[in-house]
């Protein structure tokens, strides 16, 4: 993959380097940086202009530390990243190095991370449900295979240990992780979890640690996805958990900064949508093969900051985790009905009864706020939203299947109303009330 280096950087700017002439690269071309006295990668550079008498490269982590000397090291194009089924069960850094204390993996191929648009003949329309475990998302929000949805959540709430959750129970062939930015106990936490529950061989962890090379950081996804892609040209239905994509777009924006790129909203790049989208859009069920599913956490102080601004627009709904619960009032999938039509009967019908009474039960607390709220039928809401709050929105503990979270549904519901007080057809109240 290495082809050759250079050493004759003619000029060091900024955020750009200059070498006469072409060295031997095209537009986009990716080359790595190398300390002339001590063979130490520096950083990566990306050739922006090419002109018969010099190239000029952009620099990732802008140029300081950079001098004339230092090394250009030519890379096929683009980065590429080893693959192997040997990877299942590891983990590894953010350009695809092992970083556990595992022997070197040897790879089958080398993958491209350039994520080229998929065509959309290609895609299939999102059909098959993606179960989590979680009652939340699979009988209110149920996750669909290729379905892009971010998680919604506040810099303090545990959206990393629901993320975790999600992994110990999805019906996945392979999950990967990708986290950027991660403390080590986030990483550790993670890793044991997944070790508990019997997952971790079929996953693969990408992880960037705080204080670790941003460029490693933001090169993460790119490397997680590629190998995602992989999989699933090989049949496999992948799951993909990224976290924190507001942290991967924090180190978009220091890098555009560095380049003296000119700053759009809170100096995020322009670009940002578009980078953010390249990712998202990998997302996939392809015909003749099998599927990519992406949950990307997105922290957030409101919900028009730049990043979730923008997710929004891409995504297919979010999970909104409020003190750590799943809110189902904030929450939406939006390619449900592409199959919870198709589970148990009951599926669809108590699924939209329990949020209507949901609804009903909100608005009785904020009746019951201001004194008002006193009659029976305000009480039995009152005692249902208590219930609902702390077990239905409840996203953590043992994974249960579908069948036993439309049942734990029916508990709730008988626990607080008659059956005629629900709304549920007869045919459903003989079926399942008394079951």
């Amino acid at each position: 993959m290495i082809r050759k280096e250079i050493n004759k950087i003619s000029e060091v700017g900024k955020a750009l380097i200059s070498v006469e002439g072409n060295p031997g690269v095209a537009l986009n071309h990716v080359v790595e940086l190398i300390n002339a006295n001590d063979n130490r990668s520096i950083s990566f550079a990306k050739a922006i202009n090419i002109s018969e008498d010099n190239t000029t490269f952009q620099v990732f982590s802008g140029t300081q530390g950079l001098t004339t000397r230092t090394r250009i090291r030519m890379h096929e194009v683009p980065l590429t990243v080893g693959f192997s089924e040997n990877m299942l069960g590891r983990s590894f850094d953010g350009i695809g190095n092992v970083a556990d204390d595992g022997p070197e993996v040897i790879y089958k191929k080398q993958l491209s991370t350039r994520l080229d648009t998929l065509n959309p003949t290609v895609r299939l329309v999102p059909k098959q449900p993606m179960w989590t475990g979680v009652p939340m998302i699979d009988v209110f929000n149920t996750l669909v295979k290729s379905q892009k949805i971010p998680i919604f959540a506040g810099p303090t709430e545990p959206y990393n240990k629901l993320l975790s959750q999600i992994a110990k129970g999805a019906q996945a062939d392979v999950i990967i992780f990708a986290g950027i930015g991660l403390k080590f106990d986030e990483y550790q936490y993670f890793k044991d979890e997944l070790s508990s529950s019997g997952n971790m061989d079929k996953t693969i962890m990408f992880t960037h640690l705080a204080g670790e090379s941003q460029i490693k950081g933001l090169m993460l996804p790119d490397v997680a996805l590629s190998v995602a892609r992989e999989f699933a040209d090989q049949g496999k239905d992948v799951l993909v958990l990224l976290t924190d994509m507001t942290n991967w777009s924090n180190i978009l924006r220091n890098v555009a900064n560095y380049q003296d790129m000119i700053p759009s909203l809170q100096g995020y790049p322009g670009s940002l949508y578009s980078e953010l989208a390249k990712r998202y859009e990998v997302a996939a069920d392809v015909e003749g093969a099998g599927s990519i599913t992406i949950i990307g956490a997105t922290t957030l102080e409101s919900l028009e900051d730049p990043v979730p601004d923008n997710t929004g627009y891409i995504t297919e709904g979010q999970f909104f985790l409020e003190g750590g619960k799943l809110k189902l009032a904030r929450s939406l999938s939006r390619l449900k009905q592409q199959v919870n039509g198709k589970t148990r009967s009951d599926h669809r019908p108590i699924m939209t009864v329990m949020a209507s009474l949901l609804a009903d039960a909100e608005k009785a607390h904020e009746a019951a706020e201001v004194g008002a709220a006193n009659d029976a039928f305000s009480q039995k809401l009152l005692r249902y939203r208590a219930d609902f709050i702390s077990n239905i929105e409840e996203p953590f503990g043992d994974p249960i299947d579908l069948n036993d979270a439309l049942d734990m549904c029916w508990d709730v519901l008988r626990k607080h109303f008659e059956p005629t007080e629900t709304g549920l057809s007869q045919k459903l109240i003989d079926e399942y009330w008394n079951k």
